[in-house]
């Protein structure tokens, strides 16, 4: 018996567009010439530590972001944030390696000043280009979508945005009781129609948005568009669940598209925890004095353990215990735990002053170097809790695919405290979830500087 083949190589990943290309070397590029620009303005010379440095920042930029396709405001946001993590990152292998003494401070200064401007001039260049580009009625394809309902209004709208494709409208042949409104105003056709329009009129491009339970109708569809020179594309339904690190993979010659996997896989699961580690000792090592006048403080305000421990959900579900300074007089950890709230009887006084200023959560830097929880992640809550919110919050347990978190994209966006209704703890789920999607070292970097200032002037946890 020989093995059936006939399935292996026909899914590939896409190919890198030319402008995420651009990008790719565009960010350490503008970067590295800028700082050879400056050295050479002010005549120093470029010796083995310059480019030292210059390999280093490239590696640690490479591939650049493409920001062309952002909005200008977040654009320039992502290139601050993401130029000043990297300068943080740098002065602290200067300030470890004793080699900060190696460069001119004023060319160190104008690079930090000049690299980020001449960055976001050069996005604004490029998302002119684009425009250009897409007013070249040359350079725009045309393309249909084969199915009137919502995913194919869907598509549509983002095909528009795209300013690279005209979208010329729909073909159906389903009640138009079933069609989405302004979707089905916009049919060509039945789909029998489809290949003579498409031969006819040249499209470019043709897009698939049935129902998987039309698959018979798909395959007669393909056989027909097939005898064209028009690409095809195939759009899951896929909008009606929470799509986290959704790819591609290949499994021994089998396709295999991820929906929902945790971002902290292969290499991304060492950094996440090398960082972990580096930053939970150097933290515990500053704080260290902090910590033992605390215990002091709860000690001597009330009676009880200075620790809490409470059972809490970690990754994958699993129960782990998690430390906390004790901030109450009670120490609930049962079938029923009820949140704390303003003005809560059972918050001792000295208590009161750590949970808004949250050093009651320091002891968690522990729960880090034990591997049970990360310093940014979903902020884990009370095992009863998940019990009660996983039966009425859509994907809620999605959020236990990473390590629980000391502090969390919701709680630097303004979810700190009591979720004392269902709305808020579904906007808290969805921050979480947003983080898994979009995890970098560089987004945890800025979460963390974003908890600190938080710390220092915000005043609504309790």
């Amino acid at each position: 018996m020989f093995e059936d083949r006939s399935y292996k190589r026909t899914f590939y990943s896409a190919p890198q567009s030319v402008e995420s290309l651009v990008a790719a070397f565009l960010e350490p590029g503008l970067i590295v010439l800028c700082f050879l620009a400056v050295s050479a303005y002010f005549d120093e010379p470029v010796m083995r530590p310059a480019l030292t440095l210059c390999l280093l920042v490239f590696a640690l930029t490479f591939p650049g972001r493409n920001r062309f396709n952002d909005h200008p405001a977040s654009a320039l946001v992502d290139v601050l944030s993401s130029w000043l993590v990297l300068l943080a990152i740098l002065l602290l292998c200067g300030y470890a390696t004793n080699s900060l003494h190696y460069f001119e401070n004023r060319v160190l200064l104008w690079w930090a000043l000049l690299t980020p401007l001449v960055q976001v001039l050069a996005v604004a260049l490029g998302r002119q280009v684009q425009l250009w580009r897409a007013r070249d009625p040359a350079a725009r394809r045309t393309a249909v979508i084969v199915g009137a309902g919502a995913l194919g209004h869907k598509l549509a709208r983002a095909l528009r945005e795209s300013q690279g494709v005209i979208c010329m409208g729909y073909f159906d042949d389903r009640h138009p009781d079933r069609l989405h409104p302004e979707a089905g105003s916009q049919t060509l056709g039945r789909l029998d129609q489809l290949a003579r329009h498409v031969r006819e009129h040249g499209v470019r491009e043709v897009y698939i948005t049935l129902p998987l339970g039309s698959q018979p109708r798909i395959v007669a569809l393909l056989e027909q568009v097939q005898d064209t020179t028009a690409s095809l594309f195939f759009v899951p339904d896929v909008f009606g669940i929470s799509i986290i690190q959704g790819r591609l993979q290949d499994v021994s010659g089998v396709p295999v598209v991820g929906i929902c996997e945790t971002p902290f896989t292969g290499t991304n699961k060492l950094v996440k925890r090398l960082s972990d580690i580096l930053l939970s000792s150097m933290i515990l090592v500053l704080i260290s004095p902090l910590l033992l006048l605390i215990a002091l403080g709860v000690k001597l305000s009330s009676p009880g353990p200075v620790l809490f421990k409470q059972r809490r959900n970690g990754l994958d579900g699993e129960e782990i215990v998690v430390y906390k300074f004790r901030s109450m007089r009670t120490l609930e950890d049962g079938q029923v735990v009820k949140q704390a709230t303003k003005g809560d009887p059972r918050i001792t006084p000295f208590g009161a002053l750590l949970r808004r200023t949250s050093l009651d959560e320091l002891p968690q830097f522990i729960n880090v170097l034990q591997g049970r929880m990360s310093i940014v992640g979903p902020r884990p809550h009370a095992v009863a809790h998940n019990e009660e919110y996983r039966k009425l919050i859509k994907a809620y347990m999605v959020r236990h695919k990473v390590k629980p978190g000391i502090t969390g994209w919701a709680q630097v966006n303004g979810l700190r405290g009591e979720t004392e209704t269902v709305d808020k703890m579904k906007a808290r789920v969805e921050y979480d979830l947003e983080y898994l999607r979009n995890w970098s070292l560089a987004l945890d970097l800025q979460i963390i500087l974003r908890t600190i200032r938080l710390v220092m002037f915000d005043r609504h946890a309790y």
